[in-house]
């Protein structure tokens, strides 16, 4: 006996296979006629229920798919950590650089950063911020300490 998901994903492509001969058909008898009242017949019979079966397809076919998903804290096949994909909690937050010496800058440059900033780490024309008043950087957010 097939599954829910693929019940529902074939009726949605079956629905929406309708709908766009439908829509095919209603705008072919509507190319064809000159006068509105001529062109009502063909997009009330083919046009509208055309576009409402595109939709009901629509609908079928993402219920299949959801359905076909796996519950929920049950990792999805591909997607649990190590080598076959990410970690579907997402990454760590990022986590500044620890340092406890003063900020350096970039001349010319607009943020302090920590030393061990990768923005400034290895940089030799980086030196301290002094009395400058300057942005902390976004990625080493070295100010609060």
């Amino acid at each position: 006996m097939p599954s829910t998901s693929r019940i529902l994903l074939w009726a949605g492509l079956a629905a929406a296979a309708g709908g766009a001969v439908l829509c095919v058909a209603g705008w072919y008898g509507i190319s064809g006629e000159r006068f509105a009242e001529r062109q009502l017949p063909y997009l009330a019979s083919c046009t509208l229920p055309g576009a409402a079966l595109l939709v009901a397809g629509a609908v079928l076919c993402m219920g299949g798919v959801l359905t076909g998903t796996p519950e929920a804290g049950a990792p999805a096949p591909g997607l649990g950590p190590g080598p076959t994909g990410p970690d579907p909690a997402g990454p760590d937050p990022p986590r500044p650089p620890a340092s406890d010496e003063p900020p350096l800058r970039v001349p010319g440059g607009t943020l302090a950063h920590r030393p061990d900033c990768p923005l400034v780490a290895g940089r030799p024309e980086a030196v301290p911020v002094g009395d400058a008043a300057l942005a902390p950087c976004p990625v080493c957010e070295p100010w609060p300490r």
